[in-house]
This record gives structure tokens, sequence and C-alpha cells, in this order.
């Protein structure tokens, strides 16, 4: 069955739930989710929400492969250069603001389209977050400044003895997921996982909001999504990303720089390798980041799997 006519299935499949739908599309980087979902939305004439944690930022545009004005195609794209880098922004406030737009939306349209390789950001919309204690920013501070100058190994090491739990499930290549986890730990002295509700709460919180969900993750074969990510690297480049790493070096230790991206290009920028070494690492490591996205997006079995 065709990708589109697949989708379309899922949304006119009978539903004892009345409610309009949130059709979140996922799918690793490079997979082609802002083309399939620009063609989707204007098929349904409906609008987009964009879950990714570093499009949010104005000055992250290249490195983002944030979609310019042509590849929206006069789609309106919500969440996209909403904030300047010099704000911090969770996944959490992104679900309540995205929630209070949604009650709009869904006033209006039977389908709104949110989208997004960030696999956190897109669960806090469609299935609610665990509601985590207030921490001191200057905890925060602390653990960036550890990872700066001693990696992120003493920091797994850390984790591993305070909350085991979370040390077993965590993306533990992911240094942000693990400065969170470590955040809460230091900042209340409980482990991260003993905030958890559970699956019934959140099943309930989510049965409280004005849409149901349907889940989309689409995929491609292993050989073509790759072809794709280093011709995007290479694009990349030639749109000029170097020029903007290098305008955002003052802010470098900033949450949404520390990925795939940015590091690699800082790298080079510092004098550690040349550019033919730092296009390699982009696009190595942007494969890994793929295969990490897929391996988060297959943990969860409400998806249903289009291949492109």
């Amino acid at each position: 069955m065709p990708a589109a006519e697949a989708i379309r299935h899922l949304l006119t499949a009978p539903a004892a739930d009345p409610r309009p739908v949130l059709l979140a599309v996922a799918g690793p980087t490079a997979v082609g989710k802002t083309a399939f979902t620009v063609a989707l939305a204007q098929e349904l004439g409906t609008e987009i929400l964009s879950a990714d944690s570093r499009q949010f930022y104005r000055e992250l545009r290249i490195g983002t492969a944030k979609p310019t004005p042509e590849e929206m195609q006069g789609v309106l794209h919500h969440f996209i250069d909403s904030h300047g880098i010099q704000q911090e922004y969770s996944a959490g406030r992104f679900a309540a603001d995205a929630e209070k737009l949604l009650a709009d939306l869904c006033r209006r349209y039977p389908v709104v389209i949110a989208t997004g390789g960030s696999g956190l950001y897109l669960q806090a919309l469609t299935d609610g977050l665990d509601e985590l204690p207030a921490v001191e920013p200057a905890v925060r501070q602390a653990l960036q400044a550890e990872l700066a100058t001693e990696g992120l190994p003493p920091l797994l090491a850390e984790l591993r003895v305070l909350d085991p739990v979370t040390f077993a499930r965590i993306d533990r290549q992911n240094p942000q997921r693990v400065l969170r986890a470590l955040e809460v730990g230091r900042g209340t002295g409980q482990p991260f996982s003993s905030f958890h509700r559970g699956p019934a709460a959140l099943a309930a919180q989510a049965a409280g909001r004005p849409f149901r969900v349907v889940k989309v993750a689409l995929t491609r074969p292993r050989e073509v999504l790759y072809q794709r990510i280093d011709q995007r690297v290479r694009a990349m480049l030639d749109a000029g990303l170097l020029a903007e790493v290098e305008a955002l070096l003052p802010f470098r230790h900033h949450q949404a720089l520390q990925t795939v991206g940015y590091q690699e290009i800082f790298g080079y920028l510092d004098g550690h390798y040349d550019l033919a070494e730092a296009t390699r690492l982009l696009q190595r490591n942007t494969r890994h980041y793929a295969k990490r996205q897929l391996t988060w997006l297959r943990r969860d079995v409400g998806y249903e799997w289009v291949e492109l």
C-alpha cells in the first residue's frame, strides 16, 4: 500500500473516539519527513507543528536541515524559528505550548500534523511526560561544565551508581539525557526514575486532551537512507554550514549545539582535524544518530511503520 494511502486509511478507519486527530509523523533524519508531511498537509488542508528540538532556534538553520519557505510550499509550520538561541526550551514546555495551540487548531481541522526527529519532544506531545521537579539552574550549569572538561564517561559512572534504573534504559550516547537525569538526581536527592508515574497515569492524562493520536513512523531501506544522509551533509557544507557554526561559537555550550552537525564543525574550527575529516565524522555521526532514532521509535509499539 503506498505511504500516503496507508496514512489515509489510518485516519479514516472507524474509531470509537470521535476527537480530531493529531497525526504524529516520526522517522530518522533525512528520511524525507518534510516533503512527505507538506504534501500530506496540502492534501488534508491542515497545518504542521514542528517537534524538532533544534528548529525552534532562529540562529540554527543549515545544521538543523530547517525547511526553507520553498520546501514548506505555503503550509503553515508552527514552532519553527520560535525562539532565540539564548532562550532555553524544554520538551515539557514545548508540549504545554503545543497543547494550547492544538486546542484552537482542533476546532478548525479534523487532522493536525506534528512531525520532527526529536523523539522526546514528539513523545511529550503525543503521550505526555512525567512531572519533574524544578531544579536550580546552577546544578545544570555545573553539569555542563563537567561535561565540557571531563567528558561523558564520569557522568555516566555517577548515574550508574545513583540511579541504575535510569542508567539501564536511557540513551547513554545522548549527553543531554544523561545531564537531565543527573540534574534531577543532584538537585532533589532522589533518583530521576522515582518521578516516573507509569503508563496508566500518562494514558489518563492523554485521554483528557481534545485530540486523539495516530502515530506513523517513516522509514527507507538502510542503504538509501545512508545515501540521503551523505548527500545532505554535502549540501549543508555547500550551503554555508561552516559560517553558520562559526557565528555560533559564543553559544557553543548551549544545549541545542551539543549535537550532531555542530560538534563536528566545532572540532574543525578548533583545529583538531581538517575539513575532509570533519565531513567524514559528520556523515558517520549522522548515520549513528539515525540508528538511535530508529531504536527509540521501535520501542513504541503504537507506531505504524510506513516505508517510503
